[in-house]
């Protein structure tokens, strides 16, 4: 069986990448290389550069590659750069996938879809845990495109006849046990990695927002290990091998940490202290981000085995003490 990962340059999508080929399935990467790496990709997979929001391009890919199944993470992620840049993030992330589903359906066949979604578009909850019947009020316009495309998914399954699940991911965090692959983004936005740099590098450290209604006033995420993660992935694969339909689950644990809990924690791993100089709140962030992880185990048998925050802060603190310059 064949698998296109769309982004598989990227943090999530390499990892995915890396854990097909271990099940034995062949893979195809394709990703732009704007902000993945290429050194990131295994290099048993296939790799073709080119950017979902060339048509073109797809067409030839999926002329050229007989794709069973297609995972797509080739979005753009920072609910932070969506609110000054939403075009672009429409552009990439709705249009993109758009055009993907388009070709992927109507050229390569397609029918058995995993989208990468988030928790994003559930906005500021009114109930926490979330369950996947919440409202959705994303307060970002990067939330705003991942509902977007869930829609697309859902009318292309009614007229279509696609499969598809999408995983609402809580907060992606952590690198492979023994260091190898890890999380290196440009620009880097998220607070475990921002915090591990700066212990590093003995640097200040920039907190956004210590006025939440939450217990310390800092906001609060729920997080899930990379390796969990994409174990989620696998099983959403089987799901839609086996069933019929559109399927959407939250990835995460239930249980959230606060960010002052977060650097806390990068201190304890470190060793090093770390000066945090508070700053406003960042646009879109929303408070509190938990999840409520019942459906997933129970329709797909999840259970994580890396996310509690000490393994995730320590297998991340390992690959960025070896890789500096990311």
């Amino acid at each position: 069986m064949k698998i296109l990962v769309t982004g598989g340059a990227g943090y999530i999508g390499s990892f995915m990448t890396k854990r097909l080929l271990d099940y034995g399935y062949e893979v195809v990467v394709f990703d732009s290389l704007e902000r993945g790496h290429k050194e990131a990709i295994d290099p048993k997979a296939k790799f073709v550069q080119g950017d979902i929001k060339s048509a073109t391009t797809l067409e030839t890919l999926f002329c050229d590659e007989i794709i069973d199944a297609v995972m797509h993470f080739a979005g753009y992620i920072s609910v932070e750069e969506s609110t000054i840049k939403p075009d672009l993030y429409y552009d990439n992330n709705v249009r993109g996938s758009q055009n993907l589903l388009s070709v992927a359906l109507n050229i390569g066949r397609i029918d058995k879809f995993i989208f990468s979604s988030s928790a994003a578009v559930y906005g500021n909850p009114v109930k926490v845990p979330i369950p996947e019947d919440h409202p959705k009020n994303p307060t970002s316009p990067y939330g705003k495109s991942k509902l977007e495309v869930e829609e697309i998914l859902e009318s292309f399954q009614k007229e279509e006849g696609l499969n598809f699940v999408s995983l609402r991911y809580f907060n992606a965090a952590g690198a492979a046990l023994d260091g190898s692959m890890g999380e290196a983004h440009g620009p880097e936005t998220h607070i475990i990695p921002l915090a591990i740099k700066a212990a590093l590098n003995g640097e200040e450290f920039k907190l956004y927002g210590a006025d939440y209604n939450t217990p310390d006033k800092t906001c609060i995420r729920d997080y899930i290990h990379v390796t969990d993660l994409v174990e989620a992935h696998i099983l959403a694969l089987n799901k839609v091998e086996k069933e019929k339909g559109g399927f959407f689950y939250n990835v995460g644990t239930g249980i959230g940490y606060s960010n002052k809990e977060v650097i806390e924690m990068v201190k304890k791993v470190s060793g090093k202290d770390l000066e945090v100089k508070v700053a406003g709140r960042r646009s879109g962030d929303p408070e509190v981000l938990v999840a409520d992880p019942t459906k997933i185990q129970k329709e797909l048998g999840f259970k994580p085995r890396y996310s509690d925050l000490e393994t995730i802060v320590k297998t991340a603190f390992k690959w960025h003490k070896n890789n500096l310059k990311f």
